[in-house]
């Protein structure tokens, strides 16, 4: 009798197993940071202390408006991303921070980012790739000021590549997420 219960204990946990592999159907890595939230280590309380000095930081402030990109029509549009990736590089912040710095100041003013992939992987993978790569940047933009609502994150996967080839260069361009305005 015992060893009957413990074969359809086992016999409903294989089955239960596998209805749920059978309903996943695109697997993305969550494991993986949308966003780079890595923080600049602080300096010990007592590093100046030691040596007397009591001067000021000797960090350069920077003038956001002195090129300001958005009066000029020209900001960067592209973040690229890794293969198989949707974290933000720390490359590509200067071109989050401008737009939204643009998006903080006009509050009207609306943003698509829009998900793209290379053609390797399945299309129902490379659209939510793609959403993913969209919706990081989206968080990025939300997290340096732009507000929730001016943001809409939106997928093309592989349909709509930037560069012809099935090569590494043209997948590389192809990785990407690209910001219009709406």
């Amino acid at each position: 009798m015992n060893l009957k219960r413990i074969a359809q204990r086992s016999l409903s946990a294989i089955a239960v197993s596998a209805i749920v592999a059978g309903c996943s159907s695109v697997k993305l890595d969550e494991t993986k940071a949308p966003v780079d939230t890595a923080t600049p280590t602080q300096i010990g309380a007592g590093a100046g202390a030691s040596t007397g000095n009591t001067s000021q930081s000797q960090v350069a402030s920077v003038d956001l408006t002195k090129n300001d990109a958005s009066a000029q029509g020209n900001l960067p549009r592209v973040v690229y991303f890794d293969y198989d990736s949707f974290v933000v590089k720390d490359e590509f912040r200067p071109t989050i921070e401008v737009h939204a710095k643009a998006l903080a100041a006009d509050r009207k003013r609306k943003l698509a980012i829009e998900g793209h992939t290379d053609e390797r992987g399945g299309r129902e993978y490379n659209l939510a790739l793609g959403q993913k790569r969209a919706e990081s940047v989206a968080k990025s933009l939300a997290l340096l000021g732009a507000n929730e609502n001016q943001l809409e994150a939106v997928s093309f996967g592989e349909e709509r590549p930037a560069a012809q080839g099935s090569d590494e260069a043209a997948w590389a361009k192809n990785r990407r997420a690209e910001l219009v305005n709406r």
